[in-house]
């Protein structure tokens, strides 16, 4: 891997994000992959992440725009900052009641790479400014 190898990958990851391709999005994946949740718990693995990610698609319609992507040198990390535009379609649990809010919120993402697969993903986003988006009537 080099540094030109990890903003492809990274941009292959949000590419099928995008898309709505779970299948090439989690296959961009280690199968002890670690999940940092923004402000929340560590998951691992594979398995772990597909069922977050079925959460997700279930209550968030979300779009990221504006990627700026950035790698080391030697290719074994990775960053990427953009805006995520998305939309609030099931109440998920503990948070606001969802009501089709839009919402527009900067965000960030730290990866590690290994063998020319995401192994960990960090995400960071301001919950208390979605938050105050979302309940804005």
């Amino acid at each position: 891997m080099n540094q030109q190898d990890s903003i492809k990958l990274v941009e292959q990851y949000y590419a099928a994000f995008n898309g709505g391709d779970m299948d090439t999005f989690l296959n961009l994946l280690t199968d002890d992959v670690i999940h940092d949740i923004n402000q929340g718990r560590r998951e691992i693995g594979k398995d772990a992440f597909t069922q977050f990610m079925a959460c997700m698609n279930n209550n968030y319609k979300e779009q990221l725009v504006d990627m700026v992507i950035m790698a080391t040198e030697d290719g074994k990390r990775a960053a990427a900052e953009f805006v995520v535009l998305g939309e609030y379609i099931k109440t998920d649990e503990g948070l606001p009641a969802a009501q089709g809010q839009k919402y527009r919120l900067p965000a960030g993402a730290f990866f590690e790479i290994r063998d020319n697969k995401v192994a960990r993903i960090t995400n960071y986003y301001n919950l208390q400014d979605w938050i105050a988006q979302v309940s804005e009537s």
